[in-house]
């Protein structure tokens, strides 16, 4: 498959995606573009979630990462990816064209559910309504705070205070 749209038009809507439609974070937020520095290491996504108000026990904020895959020649690369973010994410999501054929989305699921990794399934030649979909739900992981914190210096007016 030829990419035809390029994956950062899908950054903006996959973010909305998640917190409107998954209710996954209460914010998201476009990234991308080696914010982070260091290969494989800055999500396409990044969200936050934090507890209700008037919640009588409150949670502890969560982030969410997700890396977005258009070209399904990319789709290893992309599960190594959403893999990474497992370092500093409680939760991390794979969000591959619907596209990629029955075989590699079977392949994509079992090794989502064997990590942890949530599979979002969307159709990449329409960035207007991508009619995201999802496969399977990410597992909630313990990230390494020491990392975690690192990364979140680098966006925190955008993901925190913004």
């Amino acid at each position: 498959m030829r990419e035809s749209v390029k994956e950062e038009s899908f950054y903006a809507s996959f973010a909305d995606f998640i917190v409107g439609d998954m209710e996954e974070v209460t914010k998201a937020i476009p990234l991308g573009r080696a914010k982070f520095g260091k290969k494989w290491g800055t999500p396409d996504v990044i969200g936050r979630k934090d507890a209700a108000r008037g919640d009588i026990v409150k949670m502890q904020t969560e982030i969410v990462s997700a890396e977005i895959k258009t070209n399904t020649n990319d789709l290893v690369t992309g599960f190594g990816q959403a893999c990474a973010y497992c370092l500093f994410s409680h939760k991390s999501y794979l969000v591959v064209p619907d596209s990629s054929g029955d075989e590699e989305i079977q392949r994509l699921d079992s090794l989502c559910q064997v990590f942890g990794i949530g599979l979002v399934l969307f159709d990449s030649e329409d960035k207007i309504h991508p009619g995201f979909s999802v496969q399977l739900r990410a597992q909630r992981q313990s990230p390494d705070y020491s990392y975690m914190n690192r990364y979140l210096k680098l966006i925190e007016k955008e993901l925190f205070l913004g």
